[in-house]
Order: C-alpha cells, then structure tokens, then sequence
C-alpha cells in the first residue's frame, strides 16, 4: 500500500515543480502534464492545422510536444526575422533518431548543422558532384532519354501513362548518374530501401518526444531502422568496393566522361578538402565511407 500512497504524492510534486520552473513562452494551446500537445498531432503536421491555432492564439505561438518546445511564426515579418535576416541562428534543426541513425549520424549536407563540416559538404556538392561541367559529361545518361522517346514515338495511336515513364526516366537517370549502370535488378533494391528509408523518416516517434519511453516502441521502428540501414551498406558498401577494385584494376579515371558520382566522392575519400576561410582550412574535413554512403543516400532519395 505504501507505493500506492507514494507515486501519487512523487507525481504531485514532479509536476508542481515543473509549472514552477516553467519558462515564459508565447501563447498557445494548454497541453497535458508530460505530453503536451501530442494529442493535436494532426493539427501540427499540416500548414492549415497551424494556420488555424494562428488566428486563435496569433501569429507567435507555442506548442508542446513532450519535452520538445515549438515556437510557430506565421506572420510575413517574423518569417523574415527566421528566414533571411537570422538565418544563421536558425539555421541548425534537431535531427530524430531515424534521421541521425540513417543518415550515419547526418555525415551528409542535407542534416548536418551548419558550421565547417557543412560548409565542407557543400562546396563538394556544388562544385564536384552537381557541378555544370559533371551534368554535361553524363553523355550515358541521355541514352535513357532517348529511349523513352523512342517508346513515345512507337506509341502512336496508344495510351501512354506518361507519369509511369517520367518515374522510370527519372529513376534510370539517377541510378545511372549515381552508380553508372542502369541495372533494373539494382535499381528496385535501391528503390525497395529508400521507399522504407521515407517511411521512416516521417513515421511519428515517440522516443523522439519523450526519450524515456524510446522502450516502448508500439510500432517497431528500431527494428526497422536497424534492418533499413544494414540493407543500405549491404547495397552501397558491394557498390564502393567494385568501383575501388576497379579504379586500382584498370587505373579508371576519375574525371573521364565516364565516371559517375561514387567515382567522384571516392577522389576525396580520406583526403583533406581545402575550406572558404581559416575557419575551414583549421577543421579541414576528411571523407569517410560514411559521408560517401550518406550523401549517395540522400541524392538517391531525393
């Protein structure tokens, strides 16, 4: 009987000290003791559902979601203070467990916060993978055009699903640009993880709320990251090791009209790359298979 007399009056407490220490925020809707506003997640996860809470608790609100603090601005000014004029303050978002664990703790440019290593990333991506020079010498890639011309053309007096050709057309590019095949085997295991991959990435995560009942896991998501992400370095791990055989086997070009986007990052694999400023030249940044991993991740799935 004692711990029934116990935990209630632990409980009292715990949540009177909480309301004591509570910071100043703007307002917003009253949540429930330890969750918040969780309830109101369809609400939270739609434009309109924020722009409603807006026009009753005004354009600055707050929003609990377990121990996570959300301040929502919906007016044009304060977007601007966010967007443009502090960006640099803003710029940084926390990262959920499924995006840290699948994203190689963010080895990429896409959720790594801003800083050197960023900054780093960025200046591979816009001046070796997604550079002018490197679109132009896919020559390969414009095959796959071609060919969904051609089934256009043969076509004549058909229905066509024109959507069902621009996915294909848009997938080859990207396998064959990524990988320098167009193998279709490669290309729907490929597709198979990275539509798990967005899954994951969008599936609600209590752990990512409320960290001390990660435990509990209803839906089982650390399963699912786990097998996602061993899948994926199944998959890219062959696909590195056959283009480092290769490079070393036939002396393969790195910058030849051939060469695709792995070939590009391994160039910088455990080599220094050079920054904008001293900040960077002092934290020069070395490629690791996990970046490279990474970054094919993300390119893939966009």
């Amino acid at each position: 009987m004692s711990l029934y007399f116990i935990l209630p009056i632990f409980f009292f407490f715990f949540i009177l000290s909480r309301r004591f220490r509570q910071k100043k925020f703007p307002p917003g809707p009253r949540g429930w003791p330890i969750i918040g506003n969780m309830m109101m997640k369809d609400q939270l996860l739609t434009h309109r559902g924020l722009s409603k809470l807006a026009q009753t608790y005004g354009d600055i609100l707050h929003l609990q979601v377990g121990y996570v603090h959300i301040t929502v601005v919906s007016n044009p000014a304060g977007a601007r203070q966010v967007l443009q004029l502090q960006d640099a303050v803003f710029a940084n978002r926390p990262a959920p467990i499924a995006v840290r664990y699948l994203s190689y703790d963010c080895a990429d440019m896409a959720f790594a916060n801003y800083g050197p290593f960023w900054r780093q990333m960025r200046k591979l991506c816009v001046m070796k993978l997604f550079s002018r020079r490197r679109a132009e010498s896919w020559n390969s890639v414009r095959d796959e055009v071609d060919s969904m011309t051609r089934v256009v053309a043969t076509s004549i007096g058909l229905s066509v699903n024109i959507g069902e050709l621009v996915f294909g057309l848009a997938k080859n590019i990207i396998y064959r640009a990524a990988f320098g095949t167009s193998s279709n085997e490669g290309q729907d295991e490929l597709l198979k993880i990275m539509q798990e991959f967005s899954k994951l990435f969008t599936t609600f995560n209590l752990a990512d709320f409320i960290p001390w009942l990660g435990w509990v896991d209803p839906q089982g998501l650390n399963a699912r990251i786990v097998k996602a992400r061993a899948s994926l370095d199944g998959f890219i791990d062959t696909i590195i090791d056959d283009h480092i055989h290769r490079k070393k086997a036939n002396n393969y070009d790195d910058e030849g009209d051939n060469s695709d986007m792995v070939d590009e990052l391994l160039a910088s694999y455990g080599e220094k790359t050079e920054g904008n400023d001293s900040n960077d030249l002092q934290n020069a940044l070395r490629l690791t298979r996990d970046n490279i991993k990474s970054i094919i991740m993300v390119s893939s799935k966009s």
